[in-house]
């Protein structure tokens, strides 16, 4: 049976060349990179030279890259960093943001901290205009993610920037999912923190990076031993940050090529499943990632699809792998005006650099008899 991977918004392969330079760090190169020994200095300069790899891709510089365990953990200690460096104030995100965003900000609102949830529009965008309308005086933090991971859609994270900078608040964006499928500039969208994980661009899983602009104070979560410039205590995972920033150089060098390579083979996705009865496209039909189509469908559920997908050697989702085992339909779909019902029938088709037309050939092929199989015993589905 033919296999498929299509759910690279999820995780990614590590890459063969990541691996080969990860390698030597597990057993031959294996040193404590806080000690004075020759061990210890070889490590601490593997990881120096991966945050000059990582700070390239985005247009940093390597001395505000902070390594962490994970994307999610790189939300948490931006967004509480400056929360306990103020101690108390209002801090504005979005209605979809990921999980790591959202329950960081309902935990502070618990400390006494005040959120606003900005709507978005069908597409996922924000309006600017509200934004601004809810900045106040006591506004101490911005995070707005730069690219949604469920349905792509890419948000006007310059702009946003440019508002958070005039008004003199500090800006976050989760860029998780954006990094190394479209351009990342730190410097070019005014952000003050910007979060990253290696395991979306073919990096290990297990460590996730925090861009800092320079003067920026913010309390760390973990504490210990001073790592990280005191904001990331804990003993370095030495063989991950490698990989790590060998996916950051192996990403600057291939992104706008895979890029457009994704793209074409989304179109066709979207073309080709669009032809499907009351199959709608959701996200924005041209701000979005290059490497993401995601659906609905009326009149099925998104976990039998992605199911049945799976025997037919196809791996898709139904949106974000941190929610797939809830049973609440998305909170993105939800606040992009989908109703509930409508919303439980999703699926996210997210591609990588190694898919090819023959693989989306088949998906296109095995995916209506699918859709037409669930209906058929599905009591949501009324035939007109």
């Amino acid at each position: 049976m033919k296999k498929i991977y299509l759910d690279h918004a999820a995780t990614t392969p590590v890459d063969r060349e990541v691996l080969e330079e990860m390698l030597p760090f597990f057993n031959e190169k294996f040193g404590n990179a806080s000690s004075l020994h020759s061990w210890g200095r070889e490590a601490k300069k593997a990881i120096e030279e991966a945050r000059e790899r990582v700070a390239k891709l985005i247009n940093a510089d390597a001395g505000r890259i902070i390594f962490t365990g994970s994307g999610t953990e790189s939300d948490n200690l931006a967004i509480k960093g400056i929360a306990f460096s103020k101690g108390k104030g209002h801090i504005i995100t979005s209605k979809i943001e990921h999980p790591a965003v959202l329950e960081t900000c309902k935990y502070l609102e618990k400390k006494g901290f005040e959120v606003t949830y900005l709507p978005v529009d069908n597409y996922g965008l924000i309006n600017i205009d509200d934004l601004e309308d809810e900045i106040r005086e006591d506004t101490i933090l911005i995070s707005i993610m730069h690219a949604n991971n469920e349905i792509g859609t890419t948000e006007n994270i310059e702009e946003i920037g440019k508002i958070a900078k005039k008004n003199g608040i500090v800006f976050h964006t989760d860029a998780v999912q954006s990094v190394g499928k479209i351009e990342v500039d730190a410097k070019k969208i005014n952000v003050d923190m910007l979060s990253l994980s290696s395991h979306k661009i073919y990096g290990p899983k297990g460590v996730g990076g925090l861009y800092i602009r320079e003067g920026l104070k913010i309390e760390p979560i973990l504490h210990g031993g001073g790592h990280e410039g005191g904001l990331r205590s804990s003993t370095e995972n030495v063989a991950g940050i490698v990989g790590f920033g060998k996916a950051c150089e192996l990403a600057g060098r291939r992104w706008k090529s895979d890029a457009e390579k994704m793209r074409k083979l989304r179109d066709k996705i979207i073309k080709n499943t669009l032809e499907t009865e009351e199959a709608y496209l959701t996200g924005h039909p041209e701000k979005r990632l290059p490497n993401n189509a995601s659906f609905y469908f009326k009149g099925i559920e998104g976990e039998s699809l992605v199911l049945l997908l799976d025997s037919k050697g196809i791996a898709a989702s139904t949106g974000s792998a941190c929610s797939s085992k809830k049973l609440q339909p998305s909170h993105v779909l939800l606040a992009i005006g989908i109703k509930p019902e409508h919303a439980h029938g999703s699926l996210r088709i997210t591609l990588g650099r190694e898919n090819e037309e023959e693989e989306i050939d088949y998906f296109l092929e095995v995916l209506p008899e699918i859709v037409k199989k669930l209906r058929e015993i599905s009591p949501l589905w009324k035939k007109s």
